[in-house]
């Protein structure tokens, strides 16, 4: 599986190719998807830019994207975008229009909570476990943990040069991951480390300006679907067009 992280937390002020809009994110995914993506995941935002986990926002970026792509899509429930635990749980109990899955990240407080709210409307959690963060112990000892849709494997470690030990070590804390698919990803200059390392282990990538704004070779992307593209190719996939 390959899922392309169309912006994350990033703004135009990151790169004027960082989808903001929900027209811009579904033009946007689908780039990525007709470059190889299988699966999709999103930031919904305000119209200033802040995300979001709105009923209205969510809507409004699932239907456009939907509108363009029939590929499963995920949204984030991360705290950054609603810090009390107990409003992200009352925002995903009213989402009008239902995302196919989103991501908890397990160190957060009330990250069961917030998973249990999803699995109860039917939407498929994706359980963050990011390195440096007690979040696969807590998955360990969590009993929704064999119900989740998949492990993301997060690693934080940025350094091109430890980013695939940091992501060995993750792996290892995850041990049998609660018996779920495990995606890896890394993120800025450790994002490509770890996408070639989940291609040697045969684990399901992630790859878009969300992880990284560069190529390998340390161009600027102009897109997610060159991002996907290139991913394709440094995982084993596919062959570089000349």
């Amino acid at each position: 599986m390959v899922q392309v992280c169309l912006n994350g937390s990033r703004g135009a002020g990151d790169s004027a190719v960082v989808p903001m809009s929900p027209g811009a994110m579904a033009q946007s995914a689908a780039e990525a998807v007709a470059a190889g993506a299988s699966d999709i995941h999103v930031h919904p935002r305000t119209p200033c830019g802040q995300d979001t986990l709105s009923p209205k926002a969510v809507a409004a970026t699932l239907e456009a994207i939907r509108t363009r792509v029939g590929v499963p899509i995920g949204v984030t429930t991360g705290a950054w975008a609603e810090p009390d635990p107990a409003a992200r749980v009352a925002y995903v109990r009213s989402w009008t229009v239902l995302p196919d899955h989103a991501s908890v990240n397990w160190h957060e407080p009330g990250a069961e909570e917030v998973a249990a709210a999803l699995l109860d409307r039917g939407i498929g959690v994706e359980a963050g476990i990011w390195s440096g963060t007690d979040g696969a112990a807590r998955f360990a000892a969590s009993p929704l943990g064999p119900r989740v849709l998949r492990v993301l494997a997060e690693v934080t470690d940025t350094s091109p040069e430890t980013a695939e030990e940091s992501a060995r070590a993750l792996l290892a804390d995850l041990g049998s991951a609660n018996g779920r698919p495990v995606l890896l990803h890394g993120e800025e200059g450790g994002a490509w480390p770890v996408l070639r390392l989940a291609g040697r282990l045969g684990l399901a990538i992630r790859i878009g300006l969300e992880d990284t704004l560069v190529l390998p070779d340390g161009e600027r992307a102009v897109s997610n679907g060159q991002l996907v593209a290139e991913g394709l190719v440094q995982y084993g996939w596919a062959q570089r067009s000349s």
